[in-house]
């Protein structure tokens, strides 16, 4: 693997150097685009909005308009926003993980202990573990400031980013119900979910649909048909909860059993 970031964790008044590895891969299929008339691979190319021609990576720079003029900003500028940020994940607060709302996490990275780094590293890996807690901080990436927690995960440390507050949509232009809850429904609904329950195992977890994919395009690549399939529509009247509860705690006792 090749790391995307090099810098350090900073624990207190220790630096742990550290590189931070991509710790996902997408796993949908690499998907082409091209052009129907002749299958021709479609390209799309930094392009000059006045001239019409394309320019070429080491002429684009960055800037930001202001009153109708581009400010541009180089990478001198970058660094000196926050220099001490550049190169350091700074943990400012240790906190309880389950503090922090399941919507403000975002990506997981690994982190590898860099040469003379190793010791801290482990501390401070058993010691998050001991304590059962997280390490919220900062760090520039790409020319953006990104906030994260460190912790623990198996033999490693890792970096699991998450959104500032100002990064979250207030919601409170949606139309959610006010509608009381039947006790009746309710305990079922309870019901239903306990005889549902299970520790999480996320290897029971597979994503089929690109899977069943490659087989269509392995069918087509024979000169086979794919089927149709039956998509199945939404209702749009209003649901016999009750039944539906019912039907639903049926169909499990049967899966049990």
């Amino acid at each position: 693997m090749k790391p995307i970031w090099n810098g350090a964790i900073g624990f207190g008044l220790v630096n742990i150097p550290v590189k931070m590895y991509s710790a996902t891969e997408s796993s949908t299929l690499d998907l082409d685009m091209l052009d129907k008339k002749d299958l021709s691979n479609i390209k799309f190319k930094r392009v000059n909005e006045k001239t019409g021609k394309e320019v070429d990576w080491v002429n684009i720079v960055k800037g930001y308009k202001v009153d109708d003029n581009y400010v541009v900003l180089d990478d001198e500028d970058f660094e000196a926003a926050s220099p001490e940020k550049s190169k350091v994940f700074s943990i400012q607060q240790f906190v309880n993980e389950n503090e922090i709302e399941s919507v403000f996490f975002e990506t997981p990275y690994f982190l590898e202990p860099q040469k003379n780094g190793e010791n801290a590293y482990v501390l401070l890996r058993e010691a998050l573990k001991k304590t059962q807690k997280v390490g919220v901080g900062t760090f520039v990436m790409r020319n953006k400031e990104i906030l994260g927690v460190v912790k623990p995960y198996h033999d490693l440390l890792i970096i699991n980013t998450i959104r500032f507050p100002e990064e979250l949509r207030e919601y409170n232009e949606l139309n959610v119900s006010d509608k009381k809850v039947k006790p009746g429904e309710l305990k079922m609904a309870i019901t239903l979910i306990e005889q549902n329950s299970e520790p999480f195992n996320s290897q029971q977890y597979k994503d089929t649909y690109s899977a069943d994919l490659l087989k269509i395009i392995q069918q087509k690549a024979k000169g086979q048909k794919s089927k149709k399939a039956k998509v199945e529509e939404i209702p749009d009247i209003p649901l016999d909860l009750m039944a539906k509860l019912k039907a639903s705690l049926e169909a499990t006792k049967k899966k049990v059993s």
